[in-house]
């Protein structure tokens, strides 16, 4: 049994901050031309915006290890205080890009630069969908947890759509020349201040009903979550031994999704 007001006040919370976590991810998309040409020398427009692309899928290649961090941590001190982190990194990394020196400015140490801070980007991104999911389907009564759930995936689409109408209005106030000179870097240091009020909405929540019921037991949370870790070791190998048709249905149905969503949201504009 859980409180309505309380599930859909955590529910709000995490959307909302799934949403300014992914406005943020969505920038660099919507700039990829733009940072194609600030930060990569090449005098082709397509091996630019090309070599601005493999940029953003390099914070892809870190989702997982964010996610193998920060899930166990979510056990060991709480949901909360893991999204709220989260929230911290991804506002670092993206007012950072946004305050780079550009190629011709300092050479190869403004794409270098840019990488490390994508990589922050993306293992940030790792603990946060898995930690917000996992945040909302604590807090969901049983019998609607995928219904609380999809709000979630309703806040990263809404992210990327407030990313794309800041992109496309200054675009069309300060023209492309201007964009290129400096305009770019206010959609990217815009996420501070967002970062800012996303971090007091998650951290004026309570921690998810399974988490405090656990650290009120006589098993101190940190213990019960190394026996949890520990389970879901023997868990995993049995998933993939038992389990690996549905689990490779779910890596394609996703892979899928994913593929056309990118190739509508980022690539094609």
């Amino acid at each position: 049994m859980t409180d309505e007001r309380a599930v859909k006040r955590a529910v709000k919370a995490a959307s909302l901050g799934n949403a300014m976590e992914w406005f943020d991810f969505g920038i660099y998309a919507y700039l990829a031309g733009t940072i194609g040409r600030v930060f990569f020398p090449s005098g082709n427009e397509t091996v630019q915006l090309l070599s601005s692309f493999a940029t953003f899928a390099v914070a892809f290649l870190v989702r997982p290890l964010g996610g193998m961090v920060f899930g166990p941590m979510g056990d060991k001190i709480g949901r909360k205080k893991v999204l709220a982190l989260t929230m911290i990194l991804m506002a670092i990394g993206t007012a950072a890009i946004g305050m780079l020196p550009s190629y011709a400015a300092v050479g190869f140490w403004a794409p270098l630069l840019l990488i490390l801070f994508r990589l922050l980007q993306g293992f940030s991104t790792g603990g946060e969908y898995g930690g917000a999911s996992t945040f909302i389907a604590e807090y969901a009564p049983d019998r609607r947890r995928g219904y609380f759930g999809s709000f979630l995936e309703l806040g990263t689409l809404a992210g990327y759509t407030g990313a794309a109408a800041l992109v496309v209005a200054l675009t069309a106030w300060l023209g492309s020349d201007t964009m290129d000179a400096w305009g770019w870097r206010i959609p990217f240091l815009v996420a501070g201040p967002l970062g800012i009020v996303g971090i007091y909405l998650r951290l004026k929540l309570d921690d998810t009903p399974a988490y405090l019921k656990l650290g009120e037991g006589n098993v101190h949370v940190s213990d019960a979550a190394n026996h949890v870790e520990t389970t879901a070791r023997g868990d995993l190998a049995k998933i993939f031994r038992h389990q690996w048709r549905p689990l490779v249905l779910c890596i394609a149905l996703v892979g899928a999704y994913n593929i056309t969503d990118y190739m509508l949201l980022s690539y094609m504009p």
